[in-house]
């Protein structure tokens, strides 16, 4: 099996890759080279960064085209899966829209008596899952996120998670799933999450 790993302008891409081989995954390549996207049996769009100056890196490569056509499984992680969305308040930027929902940035309560952060950074649980890239046993296990913006929830979301509110942790439509927590960094949680999308 070959799993691609899309590069771009975006943070934090070898991790995701090291994640991969801790699992046994031994044909991993980070590319982006259309061909080469096009034809894997499953691709990784990780991320970290701004959203505004990687959505108009995409579109400067052409990349933003190619994500959409995939029709293997896609699995966006955190600036992956904000630019996966249709806007975000970073930049004003519209995103891909393969999940119509926007995302804003983290509102501090005016008491803020349970002492919120912005960014959210740190371990956080996932709840609500509904998605092949989980497995029961994850319900209200914990997560690692480092992010001061959130995808609303809506009809696609696949986990929730609270900081400040209630927001969108995962998506998935078709064969498109995303996660704002990095399953790289997640422990036994985040391998298992990243096995469970290899096996689909």
């Amino acid at each position: 099996m070959r799993i691609s790993i899309i590069k771009y302008n975006a943070g934090n891409i070898r991790s995701v890759a090291n994640a991969l081989q801790r699992i046994g995954c031994t044909d991993v390549e980070i590319t982006d080279d259309i061909e080469k996207l096009r034809t894997a049996d499953k691709v990784i769009f990780p991320g970290v960064g701004e959203a505004s100056t990687t959505m108009a890196n995409l579109r400067a490569t052409g990349l933003d085209k190619v994500i959409l056509d995939l029709k293997q499984p896609v699995l966006g992680i955190c600036l992956g899966m904000q630019l996966m969305c249709s806007h975000s308040d970073e930049g004003n930027a519209d995103g891909l829209g393969i999940f119509p929902v926007d995302v804003k940035r983290f509102q501090l309560p005016e008491d803020n008596s349970l002492n919120y952060k912005i960014p959210q950074m740190g371990w956080n649980s996932i709840s609500n899952l509904k998605s092949a890239i989980f497995s029961p046993e994850m319900e209200n296990q914990y997560v690692y996120f480092v992010h001061s913006y959130y995808a609303e929830l809506c009809e696609y979301t696949a986990a929730q998670t609270e900081h400040v509110i209630r927001y969108s942790s995962a998506l998935a439509r078709n064969n498109f799933y995303a996660t704002q927590f990095h399953p790289e960094k997640s422990g036994s949680v985040g391998e298992g999450i990243l096995r469970n999308f290899i096996n689909l």
